[in-house]
């Protein structure tokens, strides 16, 4: 097998034409067959095989930089910079990331798997490379792979907009696989619009096609030829206007699969001297039927699967929090003609595609945007429209001042869903949802609700739209869903007491509920009584909760979230702050430390941060003898 042989790209170049056909065909067989048994990006990598050999014959890494974005389609690079053998532990503990790593390769440049900021990283790099001292490393060439989707994102506009204006010397890949390649509305593409909506070009446009469709016998025929004629040199000529209009020249657009056509263009770019935007068509999935036939990206990222019949959606598994939120959210939109849910690039991962198909004009696709996806709430709250921005907690980082000065400042009625928060796992640092609590605390007015349940999820999303004026967020995990009865589920905005007991109080916010009950029992046979609480709501907090919880000798506040600046320190506070005449019960607060988690399974991470029913137990025994003891 070809693919063995390969350990490096200099391996690459001795290859012939037909050799590095069967090489593609190789690779994609291993990546299905590698992704089956992991779990993985799938589509994206297929796709992108025939591009990734071509720039690694053309150009000489890692003396010339390759950067990766969105970094979930680097498989084929890492399988010809030499990682193949690590191949087994892809996204598992301790094993190969799904995206690239630094720590991994010096083919690696930037651990990035949140999109649109590559092209930011390359002006950059190449700024650098272009001041150093040192001559040698003015040779060296930056090469920037941005796929399409990638490319409705804001911070891409604003890099290509420098790179045009700096004249840096960028070779951009542009990895077209249909969805889209460029911005439809902006101001960069302000020349376009104009042409379009000047009067005078209107006029003499509607004259010519009046004029087709009177042909006798052929007009029909004519205007349908007009129309695709108008439609290909749309396809030649905007891409060329727009970039060339930010100082960005452009060449292609080029088959993607076409390995030798990719090489001479990549070449011929290579020799640009200044942003140039090589435009490549790919399939994304090629060669795998289930991929090519992909049309919601339910193979986007897949679990673990059997290669001959293709990830199946199943059927017969627990009720996900994902899917808690769908239900929810179609119930409310029958009720409500006014609610709108908004996403950023991923209808069908945040659970809109139900009821897209339900309500298609009230479920709004912004691309990956989310600042304009924030501050577009906000306009709608203030027209009178009940917002629902959807999002991977992770990602409403990237649109925090939005959260914070275009919703909160303007106190606006913005219902934030925030899906994968906590420790999630598989996708590494980047996609941990620790930071939600710890900013959106800080928001005024904010209220946030943390549901331990599919049935409190639905509860809170109820609420959030009726009682709740201002900005809310409902922030739940990853994965299958507690699930409870009617008498496990609290309402509005006071907490639940889940236990009573003596010796210690346990304030637990969301999916750590189950794992503080768990910490109950077992702290009761070492003879400790412990009331547990689901907060629910943790801003703003329950003051029966919190009252509660200073009637107790000891507290321990416990959360997935950052410790530092997170929930149970606003929980210590306000239970110090309670009674200034009354001795306040040390509290011990458990949460996620302030550095970057590694992937391995949301259980696996949780165990090893002491914040399971063991580790809750252990942390709290430890430190009621510690206090034992100074008593003593």
């Amino acid at each position: 097998m070809i693919l063995d042989t390969i350990r490096s790209p200099a391996d690459l170049r001795r290859l012939s034409d037909d050799e590095l056909a069967t090489l593609a065909e190789e690779i994609r067989t291993f990546i299905v067959e590698s992704v089956a048994v992991t779990g993985g990006h799938l589509g994206s990598n297929l796709g992108a095989v025939e591009l990734t050999l071509a720039v690694h014959r053309v150009f000489d890494s890692p003396r010339d930089i390759v950067l990766w974005d969105t970094g979930h389609q680097a498989y084929v690079h890492k399988l010809v910079t030499g990682r193949m053998s690590r191949f087994p532990q892809l996204r598992q503990d301790g094993g190969l990331s799904g995206y690239p790593s630094r720590a991994e390769s010096d083919h690696d440049w930037v651990e990035n798997s949140h999109a649109s900021t590559i092209l930011s990283y390359a002006h950059g790099i190449s700024t650098a490379l272009a001041l150093d001292d040192d001559p040698a490393q003015h040779d060296r060439r930056v090469v920037a792979v941005i796929g399409d989707g990638s490319m409705t994102g804001g911070m891409a506009y604003e890099a290509l907009n420098n790179l045009g204006h700096s004249g840096r010397r960028v070779v951009i890949i542009l990895n077209d696989n249909g969805r889209s390649y460029a911005p439809t509305i902006s101001r960069l593409s302000e020349g376009l619009s104009r042409l379009r909506l000047n009067p005078s070009y209107v006029r003499q446009k509607e004259r010519l096609e009046a004029a087709i469709r009177r042909v006798p016998g052929v007009g029909e025929h004519l205007d349908r030829a007009r129309k695709g004629l108008e439609t290909a040199l749309r396809e030649v000529l905007e891409p060329i206007a727009f970039f060339e209009a930010l100082g960005v020249r452009y060449t292609g657009p080029i088959d993607g699969h076409d390995i030798a056509g990719l090489e001479r263009a990549l070449r011929d770019a290579a020799e640009f001297d200044g942003p140039i935007v090589v435009h490549v068509l790919t399939t994304k999935g090629l060669g795998y039927g289930p991929a090519e036939d992909d049309d919601e990206k339910h193979l986007h990222d897949v679990p673990v699967f059997d290669p001959a019949t293709g990830p199946l959606r199943a059927t017969d598994t627990p009720l996900t929090y994902t899917e808690a939120f769908t239900n929810a959210l179609l119930q409310a939109a029958e009720r409500d003609p006014k609610l709108v849910a908004i996403t950023a690039a991923m209808p069908g991962p945040t659970g809109l595609l139900k009821c897209q198909e339900r309500f298609p004009a009230r479920i709004i696709d912004v691309g990956i945007a989310e600042q304009h996806a924030v501050t577009m709430a906000a306009g709608l709250a203030m027209g009178g429209m009940h917002p629902v921005v959807a999002v991977y907690s992770t990602f409403l980082t990237r649109a925090f001042d939005q959260t914070m000065y275009d919703v909160g400042l303007h106190g606006q009625k913005v219902v934030f869903c925030l899906d994968r928060a906590g420790i999630t796992g598989d996708d590494g640092p980047s996609h941990h949802g620790v930071l939600d609590m710890a900013y959106l605390q800080k928001v005024p007015g904010m209220t946030i609700f943390a549901p331990s349940s599919a049935q409190e999820l639905e509860r809170m999303f109820d609420d959030a739209l009726r009682l709740v004026d201002g900005p809310v967020a409902i922030r739940y995990p990853k994965g299958a869903a507690r699930q409870v009865s009617p008498d496990e589920v609290g309402s509005g905005l006071r907490a639940r007491r889940v236990r009573d007991g003596r010796d210690v109080c346990i304030l637990a916010v969301g999916k750590l509920v189950e794992a503080a009950e768990e910490a109950a029992l077992l702290l009761e046979r070492e003879g400790v009584s412990a009331t547990v609480w689901d907060a629910r709501v943790v801003k703003p907090l329950d003051p029966a909760m919190l009252d509660d919880a200073a009637r107790h000798p000891f507290v321990v506040t416990v959360e997935d979230g950052f410790r530092t600046g997170g929930i149970g320190m606003s929980m210590a506070d306000a239970i110090a702050e309670l009674d200034q005449h009354r001795e306040s019960p040390p509290v011990l607060v458990l949460g996620v430390p302030d550095r970057f988690i590694p992937q391995a399974k949301p259980a696996v991470i949780l165990a090893r941060l002491g914040l399971d029913g063991p580790g809750i137990a252990a942390s709290t025994l430890k430190a009621l003898r510690s206090a034992t003891s100074v008593d003593a």
